[in-house]
């Protein structure tokens, strides 16, 4: 398997996405040991504009002396798009976040130099949306929700929902990894967390951007069957063991091909987690 083929699996199973301000390097390591599946090191938002310069060369050094991790570049169109794009030169680079994703030469260029997770934050991105995750080079999809409902002007939970069954569905025919969803800025309430991602996982996303190490775990227990779920799943795998795969009732509920894969699915996720 070659590097870039590895990274674009980490970054396709991951559940955990930990932003690390770029300007930050004494918290590298330290995001790295909290246990996030993908330590994302961000040159755009986290950082002013006075010190990208200072946050890319602290990024640079910290990836070329045998550290991994995807890095969130800023914008194409930006005063610092070539620069940070350079980055991809670093061996230790796992994947660039593109902010404000949409079809185009930026996110050819992108994807031609390292796996790409699309973080689609505009209306012309979603309007986009399954040639993004067509795109050759495009591993993951993440649901910018704070930056389109600017965009767009709501503060409609339900218009971003209504626009996060096409993350799910561009990933699903596109052969991508569920979507990532986007932050939930009240870092200290892990309980609101844990809420946000159950809420998003029934919706079909599978991951989660996080701003704080504080969120991990709500993430994870969001993520995680339940002990009835795990025991339910195992007994119907069982009854269609014992049926030679013919459809056999179990608990007053037919026990069908879909429903033995959806009991896999969650065995291997309870597995994963």
């Amino acid at each position: 398997m070659s590097p870039e083929s590895g990274a674009s699996a980490r970054i396709s199973a991951a559940r955990t996405f930990l932003f690390v301000p770029g300007d930050r390097p004494d918290r590298f390591d330290k995001a790295v040991a909290s246990g996030a599946d993908i330590v994302i090191l961000d040159l755009e938002d986290a950082v002013t504009p006075a010190a990208k310069d200072v946050a890319r060369n602290a990024v640079g050094d910290w990836l070329r002396a045998g550290n991994s991790a995807v890095v969130r570049i800023n914008a194409s169109g930006s005063d610092w798009f070539e620069e940070d794009l350079a980055l991809s030169a670093c061996s230790g680079l796992l994947g660039i976040m593109l902010p404000k994703a949409e079809v185009g030469s930026a996110l050819d260029r992108v994807a031609a130099m390292s796996p790409v997770v699309a973080l689609i934050e505009s209306a012309a991105g979603v309007a986009d949306i399954q040639a993004i995750a067509r795109r050759s080079g495009v591993v993951r999809l993440a649901f910018g929700t704070i930056d389109l409902a600017l965009d767009l002007d709501t503060t409609s939970d339900e218009v971003l929902v209504t626009i996060g069954t096409q993350f799910v569905v561009a990933s699903r025919a596109a052969g991508l990894s569920s979507p990532i969803d986007g932050v939930t800025v009240g870092f200290k309430d892990p309980a609101l967390v844990q809420d946000a991602m159950q809420l998003a996982r029934t919706r079909g996303f599978g991951a989660k951007l996080c701003i704080h190490p504080a969120q991990l775990a709500a993430v994870r227990q969001a993520l995680a069957p339940s002990a009835e779920d795990i025991a339910r799943a195992m007994r119907i795998i069982e009854a269609d063991r014992a049926s030679g795969g013919a459809a056999v009732a179990l608990d007053g509920q037919m026990v069908d091909k879909p429903l033995v894969a959806k009991a896999q699915r969650l065995l291997a996720d309870a597995k994963s987690l």
